[in-house]
């Protein structure tokens, strides 16, 4: 019934991997770990980015991972994106954007711009791009995207004119999707992504497991980028560590855990820069069966957690516990009333209330050391008021399956790029339910839902930020998911990556300062 490792723990050892590391990084400096020679060292060499795992592709109209999100978007390029500083979309290969009326946007794109391959960008690329999205046939991921899109002509060679259904909030959010070139936009899957032509800041010239390797594109927009960029998948921590020990690596974004962080900082010019980021860690709840049913047990998971401590401890203060789904600081973010507290004996108190007996509960998290740590935590935590929780360890494709076919009582998960409150329809939803979006608590609440398709229509931001809110307190009074913290974005940087300013969003468009 349960694949992968399983942990019933009662007491956890935290940052109980770091002497191992500071063993290695030891033995590392006391034998000379090879250092790039000079002529790998100078401004030629590429830029080194690790990550903790392989994208699962390339291609723009079906990646969904954060890897490879990330990878993508430095490939590509949309109309609009996501300010870092005010998570607001701004043009991008829009050089313009206007509503005529609630459901009509006229668009004016930018001139001069080509593709990487040579190309030039004109108006029926966007179109193509549009359609080829919401096609059946070609089955794109993010199609929800693009459904309330009625139609989208060209009314000029660099002028767009899109007509919605219905009104639809998050348009200029959603017109981040790249745009691909009109002749490839509903053409065969390509999850290397090397035979999509792009017009972002890089051009993919070699694309395997393990590695990406980036070059600057002449053409691409937001550049020019000056480094070559080798995106390299390192799986295990201290192998992570001891390439940026040794010199041989750059950049590692959220890739070393923050008890880790003080081994590595101010070793041969590394530093460690950070930013709060606009995401969410939380508990998905499966609320429509067993015991989870009853919100009094969820209020009572939400108490028996002590979320500063271990924000404080497991990531070294670079955590911040949540009060809210979404991050402080965000515009449609309202402060909560009061904060979620840590009150193990009122969470003793409700479990003994219930009187149903011994309440036993799966915890599915991932293989990777500092979430499964903190799975073990939590069960630790829960144990104590009265919850024997069992922590399941899985690899991405089985966690994200088990999840999807509901086969779980709770699951430590993270949004990680929640710029646009309304990514929460996805995951909050009646209509989102599993295989529809990401809904895999069976979240199924009619007041909830509501509010959600209000803030998906409603174009004013500031009503929207009502709409918001008022969601805010509908699930903090019926616990759907339980935030637990907003983590910062953190990257360890090497002396020659020292340009890069990680954002909120977690993205590495950062990566073309660095020079």
């Amino acid at each position: 019934m349960v694949h992968g490792s399983t942990t019933k723990e009662r007491s956890v050892k935290r940052g109980e991997w770091a002497p191992a590391l500071v063993r290695a990084l030891a033995a590392c400096a006391l034998l000379g770990c090879q250092k790039p020679s000079p002529s790998q060292s100078d401004a030629l060499r590429p830029l080194e980015l690790l990550v903790t795992n392989d994208a699962e592709t390339l291609d723009p109209r079906y990646v969904t991972d954060a890897v490879g999100m990330r990878t993508s978007r430095l490939i590509h390029a949309g109309l609009t994106r996501i300010d870092a500083d005010t998570l607001r979309p701004v043009p991008y290969l829009a050089a313009s954007f206007r509503w005529e009326d609630p459901r009509t946007l006229d668009l004016t794109l930018r001139q001069g711009l080509h593709f990487h391959g040579g190309a030039p960008f004109e108006a029926e690329d966007v179109v193509a791009t549009l359609h080829a999205f919401a096609d059946p046939k070609v089955a794109s991921r993010h199609a929800r995207a693009v459904e309330a899109i009625a139609s989208a002509v060209a009314t000029g060679p660099h002028e767009v004119r899109i007509v919605l259904r219905r009104a639809h909030a998050t348009l200029l959010s959603d017109l981040d999707l790249p745009v691909l070139r009109r002749d490839q936009a509903a053409g065969p899957p390509d999850p290397t992504g090397g035979a999509l032509d792009g017009m972002g800041p890089f051009e993919l010239t070699h694309s395997e497991r393990g590695e990406v390797l980036l070059h600057p594109s002449p053409f691409g927009v937001g550049g020019p980028a000056h480094h070559d960029l080798a995106i390299r998948t390192v799986h295990d921590e201290n192998a992570r560590a001891l390439r940026l020990y040794s010199g041989h690596a750059d950049l590692a974004p959220n890739a070393i855990s923050p008890t880790l962080l003080p081994a590595l900082e101010g070793h041969e010019g590394l530093t460690v820069a950070t930013t709060p980021g606009a995401n969410l860690t939380y508990l998905v709840v499966r609320v429509d069966r067993g015991p989870l049913a009853d919100v009094r047990l969820r209020r009572a998971i939400s108490l028996g957690i002590d979320r500063q401590t271990i924000a404080d401890s497991l990531f070294g203060r670079r955590a911040h516990p949540a009060d809210t789904v979404l991050p402080p600081g965000h515009w449609a973010s309202a402060p909560a009333t009061t904060p979620l507290v840590f009150d193990p004996d009122a969470a003793r108190g409700i479990v003994g209330s219930l009187g149903s007996g011994a309440v036993h509960l799966t915890l599915l998290t991932s293989t990777d050391r500092l979430r499964l740590t903190v799975a073990r935590t939590l069960a630790q935590e829960l144990g104590d008021v009265g919850l024997a929780v069992e922590v399941v360890s899985l690899e991405l494709g089985t966690l994200i399956a088990r999840l999807n076919a509901g086969d779980f009582d709770l699951a430590s998960l993270q949004m990680p790029e929640l710029t646009e409150p309304n990514t929460l329809r996805v995951f909050l939803h009646s209509g989102s339910i599993p295989p529809a979006g990401a809904n895999r608590g069976r979240v199924r609440d009619d007041a909830l839902d509501a509010l959600l398709d209000a803030g998906d229509m409603e174009v004013v931001e500031k009503a929207r930020a009502h709409v918001y809110a008022d969601m805010e307190r509908r699930l903090r009074e019926e616990l759907f998911i339980i935030p637990l913290w907003h983590e910062d974005q953190v990257v360890v940087l090497s002396g020659r990556a020292k340009g890069f300013r990680p954002s909120p969003d977690g993205r590495w468009l950062g990566v073309v300062a660095v020079e």
